[in-house]
C-alpha cells in the first residue's frame, strides 16, 4: 500500500504535520510529493511556495491514475499564494477534478459518524443559490450514496438538508424545497437510494446525523455543512487546541483525503501545530484503499 502525500503550503503547518503523523502507520509506504524549500518564512504568502504545491498535486494525480500510488492524501494549500504561482482554481476539489476529467463529484466533511456531502461549495451565497436545482441536487445524492458504500456502508441512509428555514413552511419562506430538494429526493427514491424523510430543517439535521439517525447529510451550500462538522471537530480556548475532521472528494477515479483545516500560519514553524486531522485523512485513505481492494469501487445508482 502506497500512500502520496502533497507537500502543500510549506509556509505553513503541512510538513510539520506530515512529519508527525507518518511514523505512526509502519505498514504503509509513503511518498512524499514535491520539491522541499529550505529556509523557508513561515506565515507569508509566496507565490514559488504556491507554485510547488500545484506542481505536487499535479504530479500527485498523475501518479495515481497511472496505478503508482493508491492514494493521495493532500496537505494545505494558501489559495491566494496557489493562484499567484499560476493555478486558478478555487481550491484543490475543483483541480482534482479537473485533472481527471471528473464531472459528477463532491467533497464530503468526515468527523467521526458525522458525514456531510454539499450541492455547492466555493461559490458565493448568491451565486450557489441558483445552482440548487434538482439536477444538481440528485448529483450529489448519488455520490453521497457511492461514497457511504466505498466507506464500507452497505444501505446507506441519506438525509437532504433543507434550504430555507422551517424547510420552507411549504412555501411560506421559499420555494426551493418544493420545487427543486423534494423532485431531486424523488427520483432518487426511485433510484433505490435510501433517503430518509423529505427536506429536514438544517437547525435539526445534524445533531441528528451526529446521534447516528442518518450515515450522510446532503448540505445545501458551503457554510451550512462546514460548520456543524468544524464546531464539532475543533475546539478553541484562546488558540486551537484540538483540530479533527477529514475532506474527502469523492466522484473521482481516484482516492483523495485531506485534513480539514488550513495552512495554520499563525502556527507555522513553531513545532507545536496537532497533527490529528492529517492522522484522520491517512486513516480514511487507508480505509478507502482496503475497500476498494476488497470491494471494487461500489456500484454507483444510475
Amino acid at each position: 500500500m502506497i500512500v502520496g502525500i502533497t507537500i502543500g503550503d510549506q509556509a505553513g503547518i503541512g510538513r510539520e504535520i506530515i512529519e508527525k503523523s507518518i511514523p505512526l502507520f509502519p505498514e504503509v509506504e509513503f511518498k512524499i510529493i514535491g520539491k522541499i524549500i529550505d529556509n523557508v518564512e513561515y506565515g507569508k504568502i509566496n507565490s514559488e511556495i504556491g507554485k510547488i504545491a500545484g506542481d505536487a498535486i499535479k504530479e500527485a494525480v498523475e501518479l495515481a491514475l497511472k496505478g503508482e500510488i493508491d492514494a493521495v492524501v493532500t496537505a494545505p494549500i494558501h489559495k491566494k499564494a496557489f493562484n499567484l504561482g499560476g493555478w486558478y482554481y478555487p481550491g484543490h476539489t475543483e483541480m482534482l477534478a479537473s485533472l481527471t476529467g471528473t464531472k459528477d463529484y463532491a467533497m464530503m466533511l468526515i468527523h467521526g459518524n458525522l458525514r456531510v456531502i454539499h450541492v455547492t461549495t466555493h461559490v458565493s451565497l448568491r451565486n450557489a443559490l441558483d445552482l440548487i436545482n434538482a439536477e444538481n441536487i440528485l448529483k450529489k445524492i448519488k455520490v453521497a450514496d457511492n461514497a457511504c458504500r466505498q466507506l464500507g456502508i452497505k444501505n446507506p441512509r441519506i438525509a437532504v438538508a433543507a434550504l430555507n428555514p422551517h424547510s420552507g413552511d411549504g412555501g411560506l419562506f421559499g420555494n426551493e424545497e418544493v420545487d427543486e430538494i423534494i423532485p431531486a429526493i424523488n427520483m432518487a427514491q426511485r433510484k433505490g437510494i435510501n433517503i430518509i424523510d423529505y427536506p429536514i430543517p438544517a437547525d435539526i439535521v445534524f445533531a441528528k446525523a451526529l446521534g447516528g439517525e442518518y450515515d450522510c447529510v446532503v448540505a445545501m451550500y458551503h457554510d451550512q455543512g462546514h460548520i456543524p462538522v468544524k464546531t464539532v471537530g475543533f475546539k478553541w480556548d484562546k488558540e486551537w487546541i484540538d483540530v479533527d475532521g477529514v475532506n474527502a472528494t469523492f466522484g473521482l477515479p481516484i482516492i483523495r483525503t485531506s485534513p480539514d483545516h488550513g495552512v495554520a500560519f499563525g502556527k507555522a514553524g513553531k513545532g507545536t501545530a496537532d497533527p490529528k486531522s492529517m492522522i484522520s485523512a491517512i486513516r480514511i485513505a487507508i480505509q478507502l484503499i482496503k475497500n476498494r481492494k476488497e470491494n471494487g469501487h461500489g456500484k454507483e445508482k444510475e
